[in-house]
């Protein structure tokens, strides 16, 4: 992060789809807060991929696990902006403990085995990140209405984490047998969302982009936001 680059800057340039979604938050504290748990999520997220050995990758993980629970524990927060953020936000600091937790799995070599480990994994990464979310943006957010879409959208992100060369997928899953995953998780989130409130719902309208990651598709901004201002709008993914 340069000095001169703002958090919303950079989960902006890092995190556009989460970014995008979160313009539709009317209210500016929650916005922000969310922002900074987007942030944090890109700071666990991209761990693994910086580093040389898994040793390296656990004691970084285990700093921003340590930041969280000194939050927790009413510790000054350390210095760092993203740190500093989530300490000021309305998140229970030991749940964004457990999200630092979950990406221990990130450390791992080789595939997950199959596709109920693909699932915790998603459920414990993108699932726990969008249930805070849509907490902080209506406390009364049934963490159930918001699991489909996150797992839709989890398992995009998995398809284009192994694009770029980094495949935590089983080996003999084919993007034909995601898209389908991804299909049949996006049909139970029609009917999972209808429970969630409207204020929440940008906390699982990325999802609306599954689909044509799946399909190979390559999105301008407007597409995208065209996309999310549909989702958000009628509350359909």
């Amino acid at each position: 992060m340069a000095d001169t680059e703002t958090l919303d800057d950079l989960v902006r340039r890092v995190d556009p789809d989460r970014w995008l979604a979160s313009r539709f938050i009317g209210d500016a504290a929650a916005r922000a807060d969310v922002v900074a748990l987007y942030g944090l999520n890109y700071e666990l997220a991209r761990v693994a991929g910086g580093v040389s050995n898994a040793l390296m990758g656990e004691i970084r993980l285990t700093w921003w696990r340590e930041a969280m629970e000194e939050i927790a524990a009413g510790k000054t927060p350390r210095k760092h902006p993203n740190v500093e953020a989530l300490a000021a936000a309305r998140f229970d600091p030991n749940a964004l403990a457990l999200l630092a937790e979950a990406r221990l799995a990130d450390l791992d070599e080789g595939p997950l085995r199959d596709e109920a480990a693909v699932l915790a994994y998603v459920d414990a990464t993108a699932g726990a990140l969008a249930v805070l979310a849509a907490r902080r943006l209506d406390a009364g957010a049934d963490p159930h209405a918001v699991k489909g879409a996150a797992r839709a959208w989890g398992l995009s992100g998995l398809w284009r984490l192994k694009q770029s060369g980094r495949s935590r997928l089983p080996e003999a899953w084919t993007r034909a047998d995601l898209a389908q995953k991804v299909e049949d998780q996006l049909k139970a989130a029609r009917g999972e969302v209808r429970g969630l409130p409207v204020a929440a719902f940008p906390a699982v309208a990325p999802a609306a982009l599954a689909r044509a990651y799946m399909a190979g598709r390559e999105m301008g901004d407007l597409e995208k936001k065209a996309r999310l201002t549909f989702a958000t709008a009628t509350g359909r993914l």
